[in-house]
């Protein structure tokens, strides 16, 4: 019988980002971080035709046919790319019989904030936001559950899905939501492999874009 260990080095997934104004795709082969394919590109109206354009160049049928998951920012994020990147993934998922996995584009940046700022202590929560044009911001929470020794065991644990808020307590903490294409593509395809358990060939039905506001605010 495979064990784990066995399992996670034979680990093939890919990864679907979008941002305010860009969107990305990453490959990592056999759960080799030297393996990493990335590929990042802005946007402006022609995301539709692009997208799928560019991710038939940027990952070959073998490959994609040798995924063990794929996995999907959800959002907070530009509403059309959103939308139009989770449904690519669903489809994909559907078709080669793949688990699809989401996170919210918070969550995805959540350690990367953290390390930025120092959060490191034992189960310290802080808010990730982004002000809307009209009152209010859309926010979420975030706990650290530990750190041991170098920064890739730091463990953040969502623990508020990004939603629609008026303000903040004065005592707690709350940072900037900051898109970086490529470090999030990375920590999006750790993500992944870490959860590699989940096995669900149907998880595709449950993953929906998160949209907290309207498309127009």
């Amino acid at each position: 019988m495979t064990n784990n260990f066995e399992q996670i080095q034979n680990y093939s997934t890919l990864v679907i980002h979008s941002t305010d104004n860009s969107f990305g795709f990453g490959y990592r082969k056999n759960n080799s971080l030297e393996s990493d394919e990335l590929f990042v590109k802005k946007f402006n109206h022609d995301l539709c035709n692009n997208l799928i354009n560019d991710f038939k160049k940027f990952i070959s049928i073998e490959n994609l046919q040798k995924l063990n998951k794929i996995s999907v920012s959800i959002g907070p994020a530009n509403f059309n790319a959103s939308r139009l990147t989770v449904v690519l993934a669903r489809t994909i998922s559907q078709q080669i019989n793949c688990p699809l996995e989401s996170f919210s584009t918070f969550k995805i940046m959540a350690k990367r904030i953290a390390l930025k700022n120092n959060i490191f202590t034992q189960k310290q929560s802080f808010w990730i936001y982004k002000e809307l044009k009209r009152k209010g911001f859309i926010a979420g929470k975030y706990e650290i559950c530990h750190k041991e020794g170098n920064e890739d065991n730091l463990v953040i644990r969502e623990i508020i899905l990004p939603k629609v808020i008026q303000e903040f307590e004065s005592k707690e903490f709350f940072f900037k939501a900051n898109y970086a294409d490529k470090e999030d593509l990375t920590e999006l395809l750790d993500l992944s492999t870490k959860n590699f358990s989940n096995t669900n060939v149907n998880s595709w039905e449950e993953v929906l874009p998160l949209y907290p506001i309207s498309p127009i605010n």
